[in-house]
């Protein structure tokens, strides 16, 4: 197969920036969502949504499974970021108490009160 009109280097200098940038990226974006204000927002969103789960006539206990369903799919969501970004990133492995997303499914106490 010829290169002929294909910028083999310049294509090779892109790969390599990418490589070098992306996992930093990857890195920082991980730190933005796992962080305290971060933590803290989705503490209050996810009141809210059990709140207004509650308002709307749902029992406490079917609200409480569905808040807890909404914090899995975003800490489901987040693990899978987790699991690509950290491979370059280095924190493939570190857990967050604090928002109650820790390893191996944890989930934070709630009360149905």
């Amino acid at each position: 197969m010829s290169d002929k009109g294909i910028p083999v280097q310049e294509i090779g200098e892109l790969f390599d920036m990418l490589g070098d940038k992306a996992p930093k990226i990857i890195s920082e974006l991980i730190q933005a969502v796992y962080s305290e204000n971060t933590g803290r927002e989705l503490g209050k969103a996810t009141g809210a949504f059990y709140k207004e789960l509650v308002d709307a006539g749902i029992p406490k206990e079917d609200a409480l499974e569905m808040a807890k369903d909404y914090v899995r799919g975003l800490r489901d969501a987040m693990s899978s970021a987790k699991v690509h970004g950290g491979e370059h990133g280095g924190h493939g492995h570190a857990k967050h108490s604090h928002l109650g997303l820790g390893e191996a499914g944890g989930e934070a106490d709630a009360d149905a009160d």
